[in-house]
This record gives structure tokens, sequence and C-alpha cells, in this order.
């Protein structure tokens, strides 16, 4: 019997240590909720010139020698020393990043960083956007085209630069700057629109199941999934999408004036070696290249705004990463939601 007491009492404070811990857990997750729906994200700067100079360093400890290298240290302080006592203004770069998925999920991001960035942005500064895209949803990319449209308005230069890939919605955001940079491999174009569905009607005429699809308005649906289509359905879809890519070419001749836009909007892609030669782009150079050689000659800010997610939503979007890169790769909208192609 006493060993049972004993037993009892200590899992009874055992029961209350985990149960305190437990309610102690919960409210420091109840309290991080609350200071997320109060904040939702926060904005990183990051000085790319300190990220350059640190991997000269690096490597000059590895091959200079110790004499050599620490009279080089000297010099290089006498330098920032006289530097600090006449200071001269150096032009600003502030250094964004866009990679796309169907939806341009990234332009929550990018929206916040735009609207930081205009608060100090002046004509003299520039923007760089790295733009790795191959299009999407139209009202999303549209969305995201509209952001950088800010930068052109406001008289801040922007320059794109795109290492991989700016076709269809992703395109539709490059030819907004004034200046386009592109790896000679990378692909570009794509100026065109596609939707596509499939149409389960006669396998399901063939089971005798009836879909009954209700609209009002003569137009509420052209095309259905279940429904029998018509001629004239697919006649009116025909024409949205041509209203649709019409809209698109104007909105890429708006912005670049040197294009034959009748000649790049068939919907085609052309790698950068042949885009300079169409004058998609307007110079063959990577990334790298331009940030490190204008690291030379001014400031360099790399800006991030990072939202704050909870941990199933951190769950749900690696799940979703996958899914998209893995098994949606060959996807196609089951409803009739517009894409850039």
């Amino acid at each position: 019997m006493e060993f049972l007491a004993d037993y009892a009492s200590f899992l009874a404070k055992t029961v209350t240590l985990v149960a305190a811990v437990l309610v102690v857990l919960i409210a420091l997750a109840s309290l991080r909720r609350g200071r997320s729906k109060q904040t939702g994200g926060h904005l990183e700067v990051h000085k790319l010139n300190d990220f350059y100079k640190s991997m000269r360093e690096r490597l000059e400890q590895s091959i200079v020698e110790k004499d050599q290298l620490k009279l080089q240290r000297k010099q290089e302080a006498k330098a920032a020393k006289l530097a600090r006592k006449n200071p001269e203004s150096r032009p600003r770069i502030f250094v964004l990043d866009f990679d796309g998925d169907i939806k341009a999920s990234a332009v929550e991001s990018l929206r916040h960083e735009i609207t930081a960035l205009l608060t100090m942005a002046t004509p003299e500064d520039e923007v760089v956007l790295r733009l790795e895209s191959g299009g999407g949803m139209v009202h999303s990319y549209g969305l995201a085209a509209s952001q950088l449209v800010r930068i052109r308005d406001a008289g801040v230069p922007l320059t794109v630069c795109v290492d991989k890939v700016a076709a269809s919605g992703g395109y539709m955001m490059a030819c907004i700057g004034q200046k386009i940079l592109s790896a000679p491999f990378a692909i570009l174009g794509s100026i065109g629109v596609v939707a596509q569905l499939p149409n389960l009607h006669r396998l399901m005429k063939k089971h005798d199941i009836d879909v009954e699809v209700l609209t009002a308005g003569e137009y509420k649906r052209t095309l259905t999934i279940f429904g029998e289509n018509t001629e004239k359905g697919r006649e009116k879809f025909q024409d949205d999408l041509e209203t649709t890519h019409e809209l698109f070419k104007n909105f890429v001749a708006q912005y670049r004036q040197q294009l034959c836009i009748d000649d790049v909007a068939t919907g085609e892609v052309w790698l950068g070696i042949a885009a300079l030669g169409k004058q998609l782009v307007d110079e063959l150079q990577t990334s790298d290249q331009y940030l490190a050689s204008r690291a030379r000659e001014a400031d360099l800010f790399q800006l991030h705004y990072a939202e704050k997610k909870s941990l199933p939503e951190r769950f749900g979007m690696a799940a979703s990463v996958a899914v998209e890169s893995g098994v949606l790769k060959g996807w196609t909208r089951l409803n009739e939601q517009r894409f850039w192609q």
C-alpha cells in the first residue's frame, strides 16, 4: 500500500508538471500569435558591399603573404579614415528579388519592399530587380507588374536582371525596366495567353450522370468541365483570350517601344543571345557581373520583407513548394483562370 501511495504521489506531481509546462507553452504561443497579427512581418536590409568585401578579404587571407596583407590593410584603413573626413555622397542601389510561381505569390513581399524603398529613393538612386519567373495567372502578374510601375512613376531608374527565365507574366514584369540585362542562355518572351481545361461530359453521359449548369447572364459560364460545351461558348472564350493578348501586347509595347511587337508577341521564347537581337533585352550580363561592378562605386542594399508565418503555414508552404515543383509541373487549372504563356 505504501508503494502505491508513493507511486500515486509521483504520478500526480508528474501530471502537474506536464500540465504547467503545457499552460506556459500555450500562453507563449498565444502571445506570439498576437504579436504576429499586429506586426505581420519585418523588413530585412543587408548591405551587399560588406558581403563582397568579406569574400575578398577571406580570399586574400589565403593567397596573399602576411606582410603584404598587413601593409594592404593599413592602406585600406588610412583610405577609410580619409573618406570619413571627406564624405562624398555615393549613389545607392536597392536590390530586390522576385522568384515567381504560378500565383506570383512573391508579390506580397515585393509590394512592401517597394513601399519601403520609395520613402527614401530618389532619381539619383537605382533599383535592381533580380527576376526569375515563367509566368502564371493574369491578374496575379498584372498586380506584380503594377508594383514595378510605381518605381517608374516615382522617377527612380529600374534595372531588371534575368539569369534564368522571364517568360510570359515574367516578361510582362521585366519590360517595365528601363534596362533589361540577361544571361546568354536565359529564356525570355512567351508573350501570349493560354487557357485549357478538361471536359468530362461524354464520360459522365456514358454513365448516365447528368450535370445541371445554371447561370444568370449569357456569358457567365462559357466553357465548363462537366457540362456540354457549345460552339458559341468556345467562340466567346477565344474572344476573351484574344482581348487579353491584345492588352498584354499593348502593355509591353508601352514600356519597350523599340520592339516590333507583332514579331515577338507570337508566344515564342528566345534564349538571351537571340533575345538581344530581337531587342527584348538590352545587354547580355548576369546579375552577379552587374552588381559586383556597381559595388565599386555605389552602396548596395538588398531588401527583403519577411512574412511571419505560423507553424501550420510553414508546413503548408513546404508541401506546396514540393507539389508545385514536382507533380504540378504538367498541371493546368481546371477552371477558367487565364495564364500568360
